[in-house]
């Protein structure tokens, strides 16, 4: 073989050579090119939000009626046709609102009573006091002012544990007070009964009522009889106290026009 033909084949496998070299390396960019495309992107994890739970915005129950008290009756019917104040509604008070309640009171004694009782009765109900009536007569020497007037600490003791009264040490020390302040009453003016009715100038105040709703709690006249009697002593004495002892001892006839009693007390009887 010739020189000549030897360098040629030589020249032929080195140029192929070179080639192959390039092809090659074009070959592993366009490989490495297609793994690099071909790489998965790394997927990042959705921070997965907590969904606040809205609450659930709880429908309104629909309220519920209030029950309505029972309006109590103006008046009640008593029988014959005949209608008694609604304010009397048991045995007890319609005894009490047929023979005594409004009736013109000018006995001492029975002065007396009232003052005791209506002092006691301050927060309390009237069916209260008139179920305790007679231990009250019995605990207070049957309202005797001179001897209620006498009692010692050792009768306050013993009404203070006497289940059958009201056992307030204030009232019960009021009410010997006021036997006290009311000798001292009788005293200066002859009577109980001379001292109270000029305060309504001698006559019951004859009312026109014809609802429960319209009677007052007091009134001019039991104001000013109120603050005469505090200025003399008297204990549990307010306006609304007296008022009330005013209708009770027939200082004013508060019966409704619809109720029996008021005509026959406005013709005297």
């Amino acid at each position: 073989m010739s020189k000549r033909t030897s360098k040629a084949r030589i020249a032929r496998s080195s140029g192929s050579s070179k080639a192959e070299a390039k092809a090659a390396r074009v070959t592993g960019t366009s490989k490495s090119a297609k793994l690099k495309s071909a790489k998965p992107k790394s997927a990042k994890p959705k921070s997965a939000k907590p969904k606040s739970a809205k609450p659930k915005s709880a429908k309104p129950e629909p309220a519920k009626p209030k029950s309505a008290k029972p309006e109590r009756a103006d008046l009640l019917p008593v029988g014959d046709g005949r209608m008694r104040c609604g304010w009397a509604r048991n045995e007890l008070s319609a005894a009490y609102h047929d023979a005594e309640w409004g009736v013109p009171l000018h006995d001492e004694r029975k002065l007396f009573e009232f003052v005791i009782l209506e002092g006691m009765q301050a927060g309390l109900s009237w069916d209260c006091i008139l179920g305790k009536r007679a231990a009250f007569r019995a605990a207070f020497a049957q309202f005797d002012p001179v001897k209620v007037a006498r009692f010692t600490a050792r009768d306050v003791a013993r009404l203070m544990n006497d289940a059958g009264i009201i056992r307030n040490r204030q009232k019960i020390d009021a009410a010997i007070g006021n036997a006290r302040a009311f000798l001292a009453v009788q005293k200066e003016f002859g009577s109980f009964d001379a001292y109270a009715w000029p305060f309504i100038d001698g006559r019951p105040l004859v009312n026109r009522w014809s609802g429960l709703k319209q009677l007052p709690a007091r009134t001019a006249h039991s104001d000013a009889w109120s603050k005469d009697l505090k200025a003399r002593g008297f204990k549990f004495v307010g306006s609304t106290i007296m008022y009330a002892h005013m209708q009770a001892t027939g200082m004013v006839n508060d019966h409704l026009v619809g109720c029996f009693r008021h005509k026959a007390l406005a013709r005297g009887r």
